[in-house]
C-alpha cells in the first residue's frame, strides 16, 4: 500500500491530547498477576482484588486499541461541535483531518496532508493487522468500525467513507410563554422617565437653590406624580434625614433607580421605606411617614398640642395597619400583600379629606381614641402594660380566664410570649379589634390559635370542651341554666359545616358566616347570651345607610359614650385632647342654626308636638333615634340625636 490509510490518520480535539498518554504499548504478561502486598508486622495479610486489577487490564487494552481511539475522537470532535467542512488538527501525527458531510449522512474523512511513504503505510498496515487479530483472539467484537467485503471497510485510494448514527434533530421551539409573575409590578410601556426628571428639576430650581428641606418635599412629590403625603418617604429616601435637606443630584438619582426598577405604587411605596437589603415592611418603617401625617395633617392640628400622644396614635395606625394588611403574620408587609390591600387609597385620601375620623380604615382619630380611652380603664397603674388580672376586668369579667391565659401564653403575640406576664398596649389593640369584630379573616386566625391547644390545626372536641365549661359555670353564676356539652358541640357543627365531621378547621371557619357566634360561645359569655337572646339583626343596623363593620359600629357607640361621659364629668379618662368632629353631613347656612333648645328639638323632630311647644326637660334621652343630618351648630359633631341634644342642649341649659 502506497498511499498513508485515512482512516488511521487520527484527528485529535485539543481535551483528547491526554488520551496518548494511555496508548503505550502493552505491558508484559508478567503485569497480569497479582502483586504482592507487604503484610503488616501484626495482621494478617490484607486481599487484593485480583478481579479489579483484571478488569482495569482488560479496559487499558481496549482504549489502547487503534480502532478505539479513532471512534473516540470521532465522538468527541462531534460533541465539541465541529460542524461540516471543520478541521481537526491532530497534534500526535500532524495530520489535518476535514470533515464534511456525505451523500447518505456520513462524515467523509480526508487527509490534506502530504502523503506519507509507502514504508510508513505498510508498517502502519502490519500494526493493524496485528491489532485486528489480537482482538479475533481475544473475542472482543470491534463497535463502531466499518466493514467492507474484506472487513477492513477501506476502500483502495486516499479518503475512506465511515458512516455513524446522527444525533435526533431537535424538536421545533414550542410558543413562548409571555411572563406572568411582575413581583415589582407590571412594566408600563411609554414610561417618560425623562420628563419626571424634568420636572423634579424646574421644582427644586423653584427652591432658588439644589436642596429641598422636609417642608418642600410635598411639592416635590407633586412633581413625582405621587400623593402629597408620599414627601417624608421620598425625603428620608434620599438621605435627608442624616443631613437635614436633599440635593438634586441625590434626589433624582434615587428617584431614577425607583422608577426604572419598581412599575407601581405598591413597590415604590415599599422601596422608599423598607430599610436596605430587607424583605418587607417592618413596623418602625413607618414611624417617620406617620409622624409627618401628624405634624402636616390639618385634621391632626389638635394633636400637636399634645406630643406625648404622638408615639400612642402612630403606635395605634401601625397596629391596625398590620393587622388588616399582614395576612401572613410575618411581622413584615410584603408588596403583594400592600398591593391588595387599601392602605395606598387610604394614604391618597389623607390629601382630600380633612378630617381623619371619616378614613375609618386605619387613620380615625376616634378609632384611637376610643381604644387608649378602653386600655386606661384596664391600665390601673398607668405603666402602658396591663396583666392577667387587668384583661379579666374588660367587658365586666366576660372573657373566660382560660382565653386570657391563652392570649398571654404568646399564641396570638406574633410568636412572642408575653413579657413577664404583661400585655403592651399594642398587643392590646389587637385584642380589642378582635374581640368586638369577629367576622374579619384576622379575628378568625386569631381566636382559632387561642382555641387550638395542641397547634395541629384543628378544633377537636376535647379543646371545644375544656373553653366551654369554664363558660358553662358563669351562666350558672348569673342564674342561667346552660346547655350539655353534647348539645352545644351539636349546634356548632351544624353552624360551621366542617368538611370533616367533628374536625373543625380553620378554613371552615372562615368559610362560615357564624364564625364570631361560635368563638362568643367560648370566649365571651355576655356576647353568647346576648346572641341566644337576640334572634334578628342587629338592633342599631340601619338598612338605608352606609354598612358598617361590627368595629366601626362598636367604635362609633363607644366614642358617643365617651363623650358624653367627658362632657358630664364622669369616669376616668386620659388627658388626652379634645377628640375631633364626627361630622356626617356638610355644613349648612348659620341662619338654620338652633338658637334654642326649642329649635334644636325641633330641628331633629319637626313633626313632633313638643317642637312648638316649651323646652324639653334636660337631659333629654332619645331611643333609637335616626343620624343626626340636620343639626349644623357648631358645637354638633355627633353621629346620633342623642348626643346632639347632650352636647348643644348644655349651651341653653339655664335659658
Amino acid at each position: 500500500m502506497s498511499a498513508a490509510r485515512v482512516d488511521d490518520a487520527p484527528s485529535p480535539a485539543p481535551a483528547l491530547s491526554g488520551l496518548k498518554l494511555l496508548a503505550r504499548p502493552r505491558p508484559p504478561a508478567r503485569a497480569m498477576s497479582v502483586r504482592p502486598s507487604t503484610p503488616a508486622p501484626a495482621v494478617a495479610p490484607a486481599l487484593r482484588p485480583v478481579l479489579s486489577m483484571k478488569v482495569d487490564e482488560l479496559f487499558l487494552r481496549w482504549l489502547g486499541d487503534p480502532h478505539t481511539r479513532r471512534a473516540l475522537r470521532e465522538e468527541l470532535g462531534r460533541l465539541q461541535g465541529a460542524g461540516p467542512g471543520d478541521v481537526i488538527r491532530d497534534r500526535g501525527s500532524g495530520g489535518d483531518v476535514i470533515r464534511s458531510r456525505g451523500a447518505r449522512g456520513g462524515a467523509v474523512r480526508g487527509d490534506v496532508t502530504a502523503v506519507r511513504s509507502d514504508a510508513i503505510g505498510a508498517d502502519v498496515a502490519r500494526d493493524d493487522s496485528r491489532e485486528d487479530q489480537d482482538v479475533v483472539r481475544r473475542g472482543v467484537a470491534r463497535r463502531d468500525v466499518p466493514r467492507g467485503d474484506s472487513g477492513r471497510g477501506r476502500h483502495c485510494g486516499s479518503s475512506a467513507v465511515q458512516t455513524r448514527q446522527e444525533p435526533p434533530p431537535a424538536s421545533a421551539p414550542g410558543p413562548a410563554v409571555p411572563a406572568f409573575f411582575f413581583p415589582r409590578g407590571r412594566p408600563r410601556a411609554g414610561l417618560d422617565v425623562d420628563g419626571v426628571v424634568a420636572r423634579v428639576e424646574r421644582a427644586f430650581a423653584g427652591f432658588g437653590r439644589e436642596e429641598a428641606g422636609l417642608g418642600d418635599m410635598g411639592v416635590v412629590a407633586k412633581a413625582c406624580g405621587c400623593p402629597l403625603y408620599w414627601k417624608a418617604p421620598l425625603f428620608y429616601a434620599a438621605g435627608g434625614g442624616r443631613t437635614g435637606s436633599v440635593s438634586l443630584q441625590a434626589f433624582v438619582a434615587m428617584w431614577r433607580n425607583v422608577l426604572l426598577t419598581c412599575h407601581d405604587d405598591s413597590a415604590r411605596f415599599l422601596q422608599l421605606l423598607q430599610a436596605p437589603g430587607a424583605t418587607g415592611l417592618a413596623q418602625e418603617d413607618l414611624v417617620p411617614f406617620l409622624q409627618d401625617v401628624v405634624n402636616t395633617h390639618p385634621g391632626l392640628s389638635f394633636l400637636k398640642e399634645a406630643p406625648e400622644f404622638h408615639s400612642q396614635y402612630i403606635t395605634t395606625v401601625i397596629q391596625r395597619l398590620f393587622y388588616t394588611v399582614n395576612r401572613s403574620w410575618s411581622g413584615r408587609i410584603t408588596c403583594a400583600e400592600l398591593r391588595r390591600s387599601s392602605f395606598l387609597q387610604a394614604v391618597s385620601s389623607l390629601e382630600a379629606e380633612p378630617n381623619v375620623n371619616r378614613l375609618t380604615g386605619f387613620f380615625s382619630y376616634a378609632h384611637f381614641y376610643v381604644i387608649y380611652c378602653k386600655f386606661w380603664e384596664l391600665d390601673t397603674d398607668h405603666d402602658l402594660v396591663i396583666d392577667r388580672e387587668d384583661l379579666g376586668r374588660h367587658g365586666d369579667g366576660a372573657i373566660s380566664s382560660r382565653m386570657i391565659d391563652r392570649i398571654f401564653s404568646g399564641a396570638v403575640t406574633r410568636a412572642r410570649k408575653a413579657q413577664d406576664g404583661k400585655l403592651s398596649y399594642a398587643d392590646f389593640v389587637w385584642f380589642l379589634i378582635s374581640e368586638e369584630d369577629k367576622t374579619t379573616p384576622t379575628s378568625v386566625e386569631y381566636w382559632f390559635r387561642c382555641m387550638d391547644l395542641d397547634g395541629d390545626g384543628v378544633l377537636s372536641m376535647f379543646e371545644l370542651e375544656f373553653f366551654y365549661e369554664e363558660q358553662a359555670r358563669r351562666m350558672e353564676a348569673r342564674g342561667v341554666e346552660p346547655l350539655p356539652f353534647r348539645d352545644l358541640a351539636c349546634q356548632v357543627l351544624d353552624m360551621v359545616q366542617p368538611r370533616v365531621p367533628g374536625r373543625i378547621t380553620l378554613p371552615d371557619l372562615k368559610r362560615s358566616p357564624l364564625a364570631a357566634a361560635f368563638f362568643d360561645a367560648f370566649v365571651n359569655v355576655e356576647k353568647f347570651l346576648e346572641r341566644e337572646q337576640w334572634a334578628g339583626p342587629a338592633p342599631d343596623a340601619d338598612p338605608t345607610g352606609p354598612k358598617l363593620s361590627d368595629w366601626e359600629r362598636y367604635a362609633a357607640e363607644e366614642y358617643e359614650s365617651l363623650v358624653a361621659e367627658e362632657a358630664w364629668g364622669e369616669g376616668e379618662s386620659p388627658a388626652l385632647p379634645a377628640a375631633p368632629p364626627l361630622t356626617l353631613a356638610p355644613p349648612c347656612s348659620p341662619a338654620l342654626r338652633p338658637e334654642s333648645p326649642v329649635d334644636l328639638y325641633a330641628l331633629h323632630f319637626p313633626e313632633s308636638p313638643k317642637a312648638a311647644g316649651p323646652a324639653p326637660p334636660w337631659p333629654h334621652t332619645v331611643i333609637e333615634a335616626p343620624p343626626c343630618t340636620r343639626c349644623c351648630h357648631e358645637a354638633c359633631h355627633v353621629t346620633s340625636v342623642t348626643e346632639c341634644i347632650m352636647v348643644v342642649g348644655d349651651e341653653y341649659s339655664t335659658a
